[in-house]
């Protein structure tokens, strides 16, 4: 499939659905990238007379569908600014009414932490993003949607991490390209009576119990596997990751690659390339299906960005691509070692320049930056290469024959960030570079260059993080100050509350000796 003209993959039984209504299909037979509420334009983005909406069309499909489907219970999803999936249910009875009028709710909660009084808020679903769920029973079926946040005259909101998303991706748009993602996520896995999710204060949340005997098995398969291993012992995360696979191409999810990572219980599963909000969409949906399948057998799941101290923390790396209709805007025929456009090294240079600022974005948590420390094939730096996995961007090795498949690599990112204002702060950061031609600073050749070069360094906690990225000129505008002052709000909360909390750490360390 070429990159650049995917969008959403389908089941047969939903094709043939869609054509019977007339609703057309994203493939690689057809350019066409639509959201809700937006003018359909090819992905050259020119403009038509005959340009039409596929709402009617859509809301059409999903009528159908949840009728022919014996769907009962529909999920509204939205999520709040931290990227945590909320949302509420609404019967079949009351689908249509929704589909055209939207349903209220109190939007505080996407102030997560620091919401305070209840604010009128309308979720309007997106009819394009109809799913069944499934791991659900097949009668009396669970369907979701996605919904777009406004207020009650109809407004965007401000804090809604797809109503930002979208503007930024008009911008691209603007200056002729549509932006596409393909992120390569990484999780653990493990059984409740997992060994590893013991702590020094006795189990931890991730032990829920369950049959101890039957599961001890299970957990030394998971663990006993290592990076890219297909052998037997491979028994439980495989299955997982099989049951992962066809929940989400059942929803029509594409995925690219399946493995297991370096870490004991860590695997990863990489979705293909696709638009930016869909793909937004996409990691919200993949993050609640990896824990659903996980509960379903008797496990756990976690995209904590670093679980364990002792092995491989858990990325999100995102490969990103700017498309000029049909042509790939990051590629050049010359004869160079990287055979990167102008387009392609501005873009670079204007992540590596904004980098710092956009770092409390990519990586949100606290425990972020215990994964973005030395030696961990993670950056600290914010430099670019062509291999070293220590970098914060690398470009890969140009195949002959795959012009469409150039790309840059943003390494920094963790799977538990929000992929809304991730994605976001990628392509503004990269759009500032395009549109002010930033100079593209020289390549790391080597593996060890942390005192040979001169680099602008990753911020290296969570404080330093959100100060910078709450002056940062650039999250301003591209997410607007009252998501930025909401984010950093959250943020300054959870690392008051890591400052207040007596850790493992200092208990072990100090209570006998001191």
């Amino acid at each position: 499939m070429r990159r650049g003209r995917a969008n959403r993959s389908f089941t047969p039984e939903i094709r043939s659905c869609r054509a019977a209504i007339g609703l057309k299909f994203a493939s690689p037979n057809n350019k066409q990238t639509y959201r809700q509420g937006e003018t359909v334009q090819t992905a050259s983005n020119t403009q038509s007379n005959s340009s039409t909406t596929f709402d009617d069309e859509a809301k059409e499909f999903v009528l159908r569908s949840a009728n022919q489907q014996d769907v009962r219970f529909i999920r509204l999803w939205f999520t709040d600014i931290l990227g945590s999936v909320k949302g509420f249910a609404i019967t079949i009875d009351e689908l249509e009414h929704v589909l055209n009028s939207g349903a209220s709710f109190d939007g505080a909660v996407i102030d997560s932490l620091a919401r305070s009084d209840e604010v009128d808020t309308v979720a309007l679903p997106d009819p394009t993003t109809w799913q069944i769920l499934p791991w659900r029973p097949s009668q009396d079926a669970v369907a979701s949607m996605f919904c777009d946040l406004s207020t009650p005259d109809r407004q965007p909101l401000p804090t809604d991490g797809r109503n930002i998303l979208r503007s930024v991706m008009r911008r691209a748009r603007k200056l002729g390209y549509n932006f596409y993602v393909a992120p390569e996520l990484e999780f653990y896995y493990a059984d409740d009576s997992d060994e590893y999710y013991e702590t020094a204060g006795g189990r931890s949340t991730l032990n829920s119990g369950g049959d101890h005997e039957n599961s001890k098995a299970s957990a030394r398969f998971t663990h006993a596997s290592r990076y890219f291993d297909q052998t037997s012992p491979d028994l439980g995360g495989a299955e997982l990751r099989r049951e992962v696979v066809l929940a989400l191409e059942k929803m029509g999810i594409p995925v690219k690659h399946s493995h297991h990572e370096v870490g004991q219980g860590q695997h990863e599963i990489d979705l293909r390339h696709t638009n930016a909000l869909t793909m937004a969409d996409s990691v919200v949906t993949y993050r609640v299906v990896v824990k659903e399948i996980a509960a379903r057998m008797g496990g756990h799941a976690t995209f904590m960005p670093q679980p364990f101290s002792e092995r491989p923390g858990s990325g999100m790396h995102t490969n990103m691509s700017l498309f000029s209709g049909d042509d790939n805007a990051f590629y050049s025929a010359d004869e160079d070692e990287f055979h990167l456009s102008e387009i392609g090294k501005k873009f670079i240079a204007g992540l590596v320049t904004h980098a710092p600022e956009i770092t409390a974005i990519t990586n949100q948590w606290v425990n972020s930056y215990k994964r973005l420390v030395q030696g961990s094939e993670a950056p600290i730096f914010a430099s670019w290469t062509a291999g070293n996995m220590n970098d914060l961007i690398r470009v890969p090795a140009f195949r002959p024959g795959q012009e469409a498949s150039m790309r840059v690599e943003y390494r920094a990112p963790d799977a538990a960030c929000n992929p809304y204002l991730a994605f976001t702060a990628l392509l503004a950061a990269g759009l500032e570079g395009v549109e002010n031609d930033y100079p593209l600073s020289t390549p790391i050749t080597d593996t060890n260059f942390a005192g040979s070069h001169a680099l602008p360094r990753l911020p290296s906690s969570l404080q330093e993080a959100v100060t910078i990225a709450d002056k940062s000129e650039l999250l301003r505008k591209s997410l607007g100050d009252q998501a930025v002052d909401s984010f950093c709000r959250n943020k300054y909360l959870e690392w008051d509350e890591f400052n207040r909390t007596v850790t493992d750490f200092e208990t072990n360390r100090y209570l006998d000796v001191l």
